[in-house]
């Protein structure tokens, strides 16, 4: 992005009992050519993912330490930060990608079950990049129980996800 984001904070006006939809479009109205909105609220607002998709923005959320959930929606076309897993700072220790999967065809949950599964026959250390059709938001959580670490983040065209797992050490899941 050229700019920074625009930070807009709706936690009070929920807090408050308002809705803050009008001051997010404000907001959204007010951005320069490109410039991205940050979004910090106190809950996920999925609703607010379809309208701003319909007004050219694709959205990474994460959530807070705190239970609050910080969206950032980047113009369509605009290449998005890369998300990390916990803990996860430095992307150029890990190796190449030792397996690849395209699963943009795919309907949930396959995408997510193929990747745990090709996971669990990769040795720790391994990498593998996936290509999805959406953010894999149930999978994160998945990775992390069974000790992996991924990074990923939309293309340029904000349809495809793009994901790398490292396989980690820690095999903990049940039933496998």
């Amino acid at each position: 992005m050229s700019q920074d984001p625009y930070e807009l904070d709706v936690r009070p006006l929920l807090r408050g009992g308002s809705d803050p939809f009008q001051a997010i479009m404000k907001a959204v109205d007010s951005l320069a050519p490109g410039q991205a909105l940050k979004l910090i609220a106190t809950f996920r607002p999925v609703p607010l993912y379809s309208v701003m998709a319909g007004r050219g923005f694709t959205h990474q959320d994460r959530p807070l330490d705190n239970g609050d959930w910080e969206v950032l929606f980047t113009p369509e076309g605009e290449v998005e930060e890369i998300r990390l897993s916990a803990g996860e700072t430095d992307l150029d220790t890990w190796p190449d990608p030792s397996r690849q999967l395209d699963l943009t065809d795919l309907d949930p949950p396959e995408p997510m079950v193929r990747i745990l599964a090709t996971a669990e026959k990769m040795t720790e250390g391994e990498v593998l990049f996936a290509l999805l059709a959406r953010e894999p938001l149930f999978l994160y959580p998945e990775l992390a129980k069974r000790g992996h670490k991924w990074a990923g983040n939309f293309d340029a065209t904000g349809e495809t996800y793009r994901i790398l797992v490292r396989i980690g050490g820690r095999q903990s899941h049940v039933g496998a």
